[in-house]
């Protein structure tokens, strides 16, 4: 297989059907019409003398050919990206692009305010941030999709490389208000008298929380639940009376100018988390992306 082929437009085709999950998907992203998108997969399929796909009524699943030349494509990929940034790297870090995953506690803020730091000293570094689901990010590093992944911690993950793994305990946040905010360090059993500001179950905070009230038998009432975690910081700056969940690190920069303040909690399972910058394992980073890890991380432990 040629680098001439890898390049080849059915294989970018191919590859965005394989991430949209089906042709008529693909081609909206692609903006091309959905009969190009087919004949250049039926192209590709040709030429390889093989299907590349199950196809079922609710979309297209690569089958096994299709995943090993869908890994093989994305490698080709990365590595391109990698020798044009390296050759725009010689001019001295004045230009190339960082992809960065994040999720979303640590999107709204500190991430654009990192972002925005970084590109005085190197103004002509172009950035994109991905805000998902905390289980996609290694994915995505792992795809070529994005340079950086910035998640909370989890397993760890094949082929993902831990550039940082650094606490990221969870505070309770209210209003300056709140009988409570002049604590030094507060415990559940406290924070649940006060109705309660909260994410998802599915999110690392809830469980943390559900984990720790059950060991210890202690019940809470939820005044409003969101999928969006600055939602409910921006209630409980309203509401007077409740408590909100944030990492120290998504919630640095909303104290120094509000009327907010996060207290340390002394329960353990609500200490046990940690923040992870991730990259693909193996793989050296371009320079451009090598230098903004570095300053992120200086950023995180600087504290």
């Amino acid at each position: 297989m040629s680098p001439h082929f890898l390049q080849d437009t059915a294989v970018r085709y191919f590859l965005e059907v394989v991430r949209a999950g089906s042709v008529k998907e693909a081609a909206a992203r692609l903006n091309v019409a959905p009969s190009a998108v087919s004949r250049q997969v039926a192209r590709l399929e040709s030429d390889m003398d093989t299907l590349l796909f199950e196809r079922h009524a609710r979309g297209m699943v690569p089958n096994a050919a299709g995943e090993l030349l869908a890994a093989h494509a994305k490698r080709a990929q990365q590595d391109n990206e990698r020798v044009l940034n390296d050759i725009s790297a010689l001019r001295g870090l004045r230009s190339g692009s960082v992809r960065v995953a994040s999720a979303e506690g640590f999107a709204f803020d500190f991430i654009p305010t990192l972002i925005a730091a970084f590109r005085k000293t190197y103004h002509g570094i172009q950035f994109h941030l991905d805000v998902c689901a905390q289980a996609d990010i290694p994915r995505r590093v792992r795809d070529g999709e994005a340079d950086v992944g910035m998640t909370l911690s989890s397993v760890p993950e094949r082929g993902i490389e831990l550039a940082l793994r650094h606490p990221s305990p969870i505070l309770a946040v209210m209003s300056r208000a709140h009988p409570l905010a002049g604590q030094r360090q507060l415990s559940l059993s406290q924070v649940v008298a006060s109705p309660l500001a909260l994410p998802h179950p599915s999110s690392s905070v809830r469980q943390l929380l559900d984990i720790s009230c059950s060991r210890q038998g202690l019940r809470y009432t939820t005044a409003m639940s969101s999928n969006h975690a600055d939602a409910l910081v921006s209630f409980v700056a309203a509401a007077p009376d409740c408590i909100a969940f944030y990492g120290e690190l998504s919630i640095r920069t909303r104290l120094l100018a509000s009327t907010l303040v996060a207290v340390p909690l002394r329960d353990r399972e609500m200490n046990e988390r940690y923040l992870e910058v991730e990259t693909l394992a193996g793989r050296p980073l371009p320079d451009a992306g090598r230098a903004f890890v570095d300053f992120l991380t200086q950023a995180i432990r600087a504290g």
